[in-house]
């Protein structure tokens, strides 16, 4: 249990660093790579450029998020 109000700060912090950098953040950077390989795997097939396009539109969303939650992380363990 936490008494000063620093510390209660950090009590909460801690579990939710853990959290996203355990669990969530290779989640977000496996997610990354999957949608890139389906991305590589269908220009080398010859697919569809309209697949293409939308693949990439989403790695670029799915890399904000990834970027995002390093973020999160890497401020939550300055705390």
């Amino acid at each position: 249990m936490c008494v000063m109000a620093r510390e209660q700060v950090r009590c909460y912090v801690r579990p939710m660093t853990s959290f996203l950098s355990m669990i969530v953040l290779p989640l977000a950077v496996g997610a990354v790579a999957l949608v890139l390989l389906l991305g590589l795997i269908n220009m080398m097939r010859g697919g569809s450029p309209n697949r293409s396009q939308k693949l990439m539109q989403w790695r670029v969303l799915l890399q904000f998020i990834a970027i995002v939650i390093t973020m999160l992380v890497v401020w939550a363990m300055g705390h």
